[in-house]
């Protein structure tokens, strides 16, 4: 599979500056499923999703999409499987991915990894594509 090697050479990629969440609202050994739009009017817009992961006070942010096949990890954040400061599993094709780094460590797409989004949180917790 022909995999982009950047966050915004994907489809319905928002700019940097988006905001993404609060990092008061994702727990800590958390990995939360986030939708954003590109346009204020998401009724005029598709999707983009994305996952934040929470370590202590550092949150890394994915693209909700598996290196395998390109769907995303869940279709519903309770179908989300993880370990929490570990692993986080695609739902899909159960390929396995490191915290640390969104790298494959097991299953059909090992070595590959997922999309980084690059943050950065301001004093009042908000998360922004950076």
């Amino acid at each position: 599979m022909n995999t982009p090697s950047a966050w915004h050479e994907l489809p319905n990629a928002p700019p940097a500056g988006t905001v993404l969440g609060w990092v008061d609202r994702v727990e800590d050994g958390q990995a939360l499923m986030h939708t954003v739009y590109r346009e204020a009017d998401s009724a005029q817009s598709q999707p983009f999703g994305v996952l934040l992961l929470r370590s202590g006070t550092q949150v890394k942010a994915f693209a909700n999409r598996c290196a395998h096949f390109g769907v995303p990890l869940a279709a519903r954040q309770e179908l989300l499987k993880f370990q929490p400061h570990i692993s986080i599993t695609c739902n899909v094709h159960y390929a396995r991915y490191r915290w640390s780094d969104g790298v494959c460590d097991r299953g059909d797409c090992e070595g590959e990894s997922l999309i980084p989004i690059p943050v950065a949180q301001d004093a009042n917790g908000c998360i922004r594509i950076a």
